[in-house]
This record gives structure tokens, C-alpha cells and sequence, in this order.
């Protein structure tokens, strides 16, 4: 194992042990590397890298602290990683949704308060009539995010919300290029919002999967459709994430 891992892994140690509990600082560098049997560069090393997963907060002229670790926190590094997926792995990002959102739909509509359930409404109610793609996408995260929140789990939606960027641009792209998509996502918006006030969690639950469906469906649709026309697919979904449309297939 590389000296740096091993340091890692003798600090998570501590942490796991409860020797170093959420807040707690760190010994003096000197101390520690004695401690643990590390040189002070491989220990140097181990707290940088856990200071960039939020796991240690290095405070210039105070000290080096473990940090909250709460799961948004620590699950933050989770939207860097997939900051760096490309291409066609946007459909793969859109199944994970699929799978997850409904989840933390059917959660919501047992645990949000009524409170959260105004604050939704209010969330739909902000949109003009006639609103432009990008303020729908904007609403639309903003929406599914208030839901997953109140889903009373946390390691789920700071999931949910690590893979809100990857689909954003695909979101706007069927916005510009697919007939009737800003009206469909506002009716199953509403739909969702009313089996939750309704405290309805299957029925909340099915129309999340069929929202969510609904956009991996028409980008499936959309790259199949680029093979044929303008080489690998990868292309059109890389214009999906970039904000470049391309012309896709319209439908109803």
C-alpha cells in the first residue's frame, strides 16, 4: 500500500473509532506523524486529500478539524466526479434518477410537512404562463430538489442532487427540440405536487417514474436517431451537456 494510503487510512481509522469525532481537531502535526508512524510529508499528503472529500477542514493559523461529515457534505465530491462524464453516460446519470427520484417522491409525500408541501406549490406557482425553456429547467430542478429534501433522507438527496447537473443540459435540449415537452413537464409537475398534497405516496411515486421516463426516453429516442444521421451518439448527448442542440425527432 502507498505510504499516502496508509495514512488515509490510519486517520479514517481514528475517525471511525471515535478517537477523532466530528469537530474534533487534529494533534499537532509533529505529534501525529509520531503517532501513527508517518513521515510528515505522507501525512501532509493523507490530510490534503481528505480535505478536498470534506472529510478535514484545514484552517490556516488554527488548525486541521474533522469536519460535520454529514452526508451532503461528505457526497459533495460525488458532483465533481460526475462533473467529468461525457457523452452518452448522460443516459446512464438519467437511470440512476429513475430509480431514485421515485423513491424519494413516495418518502416526501409521507414525511413533508404542510409547510414543505406549501413551499412546493409555491415553487410551480413562481412560473409565467408562458415560461422560456430555461426558466422551466431551472424551476424544474429546484422542484425536484425541494422533494427530495423533504424526502427526510439525506444521503438521498444530496444523491438526487449530484446528479442534477449532468441532465440539466439534456433537460433544456428537449425543452428546444421536442413538441409539447415545457407543457408535459408542467402537468406532471402538478400532478406530483397534487398526489403529494393528497398524501397519495404510489400515486406520487408513479408519476415521478414517469417524469423521469419520460426525458431518458426522448433522449434514447434522440441519440438513436444521431447514429443513424450523424455518426456516434456520443455526439449528441456531448451537445445535450454543452447546451448545443441538436434537431431531434419531434413527437407529441
Amino acid at each position: 500500500m502507498p505510504v499516502t494510503d496508509e495514512a488515509i487510512e490510519k486517520i479514517k481509522l481514528m475517525i471511525v473509532q471515535g478517537e477523532l469525532a466530528p469537530g474534533a481537531r487534529l494533534p499537532r502535526e509533529a505529534d501525529l506523524a509520531e503517532r501513527l508512524g508517518l513521515s510528515r510529508n505522507s501525512l501532509r499528503e493523507a490530510v490534503r486529500a481528505l480535505s478536498l472529500i470534506r472529510v478535514l477542514d484545514v484552517r490556516q493559523g488554527d488548525g486541521t478539524y474533522v469536519t460535520s461529515l454529514e452526508p451532503e457534505l461528505l457526497l459533495d465530491a460525488v458532483g465533481f466526479v460526475v462533473d467529468f462524464h461525457q457523452d452518452d453516460t448522460v443516459l446512464q446519470f438519467l437511470e440512476v434518477r429513475r430509480i431514485l427520484e421515485p423513491a424519494a417522491t413516495e418518502l416526501a409525500a409521507t414525511r413533508m410537512t404542510d409547510d414543505d408541501v406549501a413551499g412546493l406549490r409555491a415553487i410551480l406557482d413562481e412560473l409565467d404562463d408562458a415560461p422560456s425553456v430555461e426558466a422551466l429547467v431551472a424551476n424544474d430542478l429546484r422542484f425536484h430538489n425541494h422533494i427530495a429534501a423533504s424526502s427526510g433522507n439525506k444521503v438521498l438527496s444530496s444523491l438526487i442532487d449530484s446528479l442534477s447537473a449532468p441532465t440539466t443540459r439534456a433537460r433544456i435540449w428537449r425543452g428546444l427540440t421536442q413538441e409539447g415537452a415545457v407543457q408535459r413537464t408542467r402537468e406532471q409537475h402538478e400532478a406530483i405536487c397534487e398526489a403529494i398534497e393528497a398524501r397519495q405516496p404510489d400515486v406520487a411515486r408513479a408519476w415521478a417514474a414517469v417524469h423521469v421516463a419520460g426525458v431518458e426516453q426522448w433522449l434514447r429516442n434522440a441519440l438513436g436517431e444521431s447514429t443513424s444521421a450523424s455518426g456516434p451518439p456520443g455526439r449528441a448527448a456531448a451537445a445535450a451537456r454543452n447546451g448545443r442542440p441538436r434537431r431531434a425527432r419531434r413527437s407529441a
